[in-house]
Formats: structure tokens, C-alpha cells, sequence
């Protein structure tokens, strides 16, 4: 149902940021994590944004953390350097970040 909504919206880049910040993963906090978020809204043809409807794209540096391959296709939460919170999906074993989703339970800055 998702995919189909993100089909008849566009996705906006609302946002871009980079810094370093906390990742928790499980029961484990790992300070010092670089990360690079860009962050995108849903937005109707009437360019009017769709409540809850973005993607999250972007990299987390994990390769120091020997369990980082176990991450790929777990939800983390990343603590931006500003205090804000990311509820993220790691893609791949190398930090890729990519997240779809709907609600605004899944970040912190909606």
C-alpha cells in the first residue's frame, strides 16, 4: 500500500544533514557513529506534503563495529549531533541507510 501512495506522490528532499551522532542497535549504544541522512517528504500533486510519507537515504559509518554485517535489514535508532532521534534501516552490511515509511511514529522530526 506504501509503494503504491509513494507512486502518485512525489518525494521532495526536505532535508540534508551529516555529523556524528549515537547508533542503538538491540541493547547496544555505539557512540562516535558518522552518518550522512538525506531526507525526503511526500508531496500530492497539489504540493500540499502527505502526512507521514517519507524516505530516509543516506550512510552510517559502522565498519568499526565487528557485528556491523549482523545489521543489514535491522531498525536502529540514530541520534542526530541536534538531539533528534531517526528510527533507520540498515540496508547493507557497509552502512547503507535506506528507509521507507508511513506515520509519524518512524522519526522524530515530524
Amino acid at each position: 500500500m506504501a509503494l503504491h501512495r509513494v507512486e502518485q506522490a512525489h518525494l521532495k528532499l526536505v532535508e540534508q544533514c551529516a555529523g556524528v551522532g549515537e547508533l542503538t542497535w538491540r541493547d547496544r549504544v555505539f557512540p562516535q557513529i558518522r552518518y550522512r541522512i538525506n531526507r525526503y517528504q511526500g508531496m500530492a500533486r497539489s504540493g500540499l506534503p502527505v502526512p507521514g510519507l517519507h524516505r530516509i537515504e543516506g550512510s552510517v559509518e559502522i565498519g568499526a563495529i565487528p557485528e556491523s554485517t549482523d545489521m543489514a535489514g535491522s531498525s536502529l535508532k540514530l541520534r542526530l549531533e541536534d538531539g533528534r532521534s531517526l528510527a533507520i534501516t540498515i540496508a547493507t552490511g557497509d552502512g547503507r541507510v535506506l528507509t521507507e515509511g508511513h506515520g509519524p511514529g518512524r522519526c522524530g522530526c515530524c
